[in-house]
């Protein structure tokens, strides 16, 4: 007997197939009855009757012909639960087919014009802003990620939720990684790494001993780890996890110039070096007073100052390894490749909250490799980095790191980063816990928040957890339809938005447990680094086949919203920065939105967050379709991208403080993360005093995370940093003449793309 496939293809019989279509009916069964091995023979059996009995042995019968078969068999046999989810199953698989067929057309188009347009002219091309999408590997990711996207829609959701998607409703981030199972991103914690040692698959690193080791392993790390996840690697407490990397190498350094000195003495006078180095190897900090070593110089001037001048060389030396750690740690992550070599690892660095000696020397010789730049002047990309505010840490000018936040304020001011987080803000300053830095809450990327655990109260930490997925819904669309935008009512429709908004916010729920289902049907061995190296909360207490869904109910799954200002427009023709009533308003929708989230994470034990949506409009996907729909409404669609999340719209001339206090508010609502922009159109690096008033406003208007942007230009000829008119202040050459003036507006993610942040 022969077998006609679905495309026309004529195979021989095997019943193997029959048998595994039997196996899968019954384990996709909801049931209580613990079915048997002799449940599944039973039924292949009687099918194998069957069809001995319909078909002779030169008979061609097709799949479906079979699959009814063995319908009929399991329903007549008495198997009606394994009958319908067999039926089930087989009605959606037929659905999906004709689903991926109907996009076959798009999906073509979709290919050509990766393969024929150019990076800049093309979308799908700038979809992520760390991939180039005109390399060799990058156009092969690109033909890798729409396809996976068009499966996705057609076997890997539910249907209602890709066509919401296609219709503009709502934006399923990252969707060509779902079928992947992917999470996003995770807050990694390099201590448990650096204490035994890792494996990154293709060789083992043993415990670093050196600074230098530290900040090398501290990127492989993250290098490895971008290799299991769609999003971005977080180092939430960067200071912290080098620090005995510095104390390493300033036991090495202080050794070896007491071994040069130590030749100096006499022979009768030689000291007692094995005790020496058993002190030197017990010291906790490398900030002590030299006359702890009196017992080995007290019987001579000499030794004294050779010790004293050993340990003045050791901290000069070690202060030198660390910059230059630093430096490297910055070029490794803006120039070591993952996926395939075509994108740079996606990565955050928090710091500034370590006080100890050896932290504070992680932390200045940080921002002066930022400050920097790379090799010739330039900029860094990644790692974001984010200095954490905290009142009797670094915030006031008593405090012990106060320095240091006046100097990240002049590198920022340089460089436009580090951003700022508050952990004095209520929310944020509800875990905290000084000197541990599982308690202080780190941002990832541009914005994204993990703390709270509902799942796993005792949990409730920052290391090892991060996003699962997200995805936004647009608030404009409901505006427009449920307000006075289109003229057809007078006054807005506030029951009718708040009701689709529910009906909306019920959909996303719905599709972020079902993405959620699916990435629980992963093992370990999916993700080796990850998993395997325990970088996620209590993977290390797994076997390789054991279910993963007590550890990613740690994560977050999270519901975002892009343009509450043209939302606001739509529904009243004014948004939150022009009146008192759309302040309100606006204050009113997000915080209905985040106490659904919350109900949400208590009904279903897991932990689904509201976050502000990161680039501004969706590169315009949403404006677009909505435009088509509706035409252009002035304040709204009018725009090629909808306003960042609840920021007041750029274009809206408002005073840097009114911008702060309408933002500051929407902070506190959005758990799963948030930041607010302040834009400056001048050269700020001479006044860093109105630098640090901005920070210190954005602190007292209870904001967790935010950053000041400014011109940022660049002369590749003298590299020249800074604001740079008609001449350049570094080299006198004037634009025009000979290589372009490099100018960065604004070095945001904010008009970039759908996918920049992965985070």
């Amino acid at each position: 007997m022969k077998v006609v496939k679905r495309d026309g293809q004529v195979v021989s019989f095997n019943s193997e197939k029959i048998a595994l279509a039997i196996r899968k009916g019954f384990t996709g069964a909801i049931t209580q009855t613990a079915y048997t091995e002799e449940d599944h023979n039973k039924v292949y059996n009687n099918v194998i009757e069957k069809l001995e009995e319909l078909y002779s042995d030169e008979s061609e019968v097709s799949i479906e012909e079979i699959q009814n078969t063995i319908e009929d068999a399991l329903r007549e046999l008495g198997y009606i639960e394994v009958f319908e989810a067999f039926s089930s199953y087989r009605l959606r698989r037929n659905e999906s087919r004709k689903a991926f067929a109907a996009r076959e057309h798009k999906l073509m188009k979709a290919i050509e014009s990766l393969a024929l347009k150019n990076a800049k002219d093309e979308d799908l091309k700038r979809e992520n802003a760390n991939i180039d999408g005109n390399t060799a590997m990058g156009t092969m990711l690109q033909f890798g990620s729409t396809l996976s996207k068009e499966f996705a829609k057609s076997y890997k959701m539910s249907h209602k939720f890709a066509e919401a998607h296609d219709d503009g409703l709502i934006h399923i981030h990252d969707m060509d990684f779902l079928p992947m199972g992917t999470t996003t991103c995770c807050q990694i914690d390099l201590n448990k790494l650096f204490e035994n040692g890792f494996s990154t698959g293709h060789g083992f690193l043993r415990t670093p001993n050196s600074i230098g080791s530290y900040s090398s392993l501290a990127a492989i790390a993250i290098q490895s780890n971008q290799n299991d996840q769609h999003g971005g690697q977080s180092i939430p407490a960067f200071d912290y996890f080098m620090t005995p990397g510095v104390k390493k190498s300033f036991r090495k350094l202080f050794k070896q110039a007491l071994s040069e000195y130590i030749e100096l003495f006499e022979e009768t006078d030689k000291v007692d070096f094995d005790k020496v180095i058993e002190k030197i190897d017990a010291l906790d900090t490398i900030d002590f007073k030299i006359n702890e070593f009196k017992e080995f110089y007290k019987t001579s001037k000499k030794r004294e100052k050779l010790f004293k001048k050993a340990y003045e060389v050791a901290i000069a030396k070690t202060d030198r390894a660390t910059y230059q750690a630093m430096e490297a740690f910055i070029h490794n992550l803006n120039t070591m490749h993952s996926r395939a070599g075509a994108q740079v690892p996606f990565s955050s660095v928090n710091l500034g909250t370590d006080t100890s000696y050896e932290g504070r020397m992680v932390i200045k010789n940080y921002l002066l490799a930022l400050d920097a730049g790379l090799g010739h002047g330039e900029t860094p990309i990644f790692p974001v980095s984010i200095f954490k505010l905290k009142e009797g840490v670094n915030y006031n000018k008593k405090d012990p790191n106060y320095d240091l936040f006046r100097l990240a304020c002049q590198v920022s001011a340089k460089r436009l980063f580090p951003n700022f987080s508050f952990l004095d803000s209520p929310f944020n300053k509800e875990p905290y816990k000084k000197g541990d830095y599982n308690k202080e809450v780190a941002y990832m990327g541009c914005r994204t928040r993990v703390m709270a655990n509902v799942a796993n109260p005792e949990k409730a930490v920052t290391c090892g957890r991060g996003n699962l997925s997200f995805t936004t819904i647009n608030l404009p669309r409901l505006g427009i339809k449920h307000g006075i935008a289109l003229g057809q009512r007078e006054e807005m429709d506030l029951d009718g938005f708040y009701k689709e908004l529910d009906e909306t916010m019920d959909l996303v729920k719905d599709q972020l447990i079902e993405r959620f289902n699916f990435q629980c049907t992963k093992k370990k061995y999916n993700f080796p680094f990850l998993f395997g190296q325990g970088v996620w909360i209590d993977s290390e207490k797994l076997d390789f086949n054991d279910d993963v869904t007590p550890i990613l109910r740690n994560g977050t799954l999270t519901m975002g919203f892009i343009g509450l200002a043209e939302c606001l427009k739509a529904l009243i023709n004014s948004h939150h920065g022009e009146t008192e009533e759309a302040r309100k308003l606006g204050f009113e929708i997000i915080k209905h939105m985040r106490e659904r989230c919350d109900n949400y994470a208590q009904e279903y034990k897991l932990n689904i967050t509201l976050i502000a949506t990161p680039a501004e409009g969706l590169s315009g996907r949403f404006t677009q379709i909505d435009r088509s729909i509706y035409g252009t409404i002035e304040g709204i669609t009018d725009r090629e991208y909808y306003t960042n999340s609840f920021h007041v719209p750029v274009y809206y001339n408002i005073s840097i403080v009114d911008k702060i206090k309408i933002e500051g508010p929407y902070h506190s609502l959005t758990n799963g993360g948030h930041i607010s922009y302040i834009e400056l159109d001048g050269d700020v690096t001479n006044n860093i005093d109105a630098f640090e008033a901005i920070i210190r406003e954005m602190h007292d208007a209870k904001m967790g995370y935010a950053a000041i942007n400014h011109p940022v230009d660049r002369d590749p000829v003298c590299g020249y940093t800074g604001v740079i008119g008609d001449v350049c202040p570094g080299c006198g050459r004037r634009e025009g003449e000979g290589v372009p003036i490099e100018r960065i507006k604004e070095n945001r993610i904010e008009n970039a793309s759908v996918e920049t942040c992965n985070c």
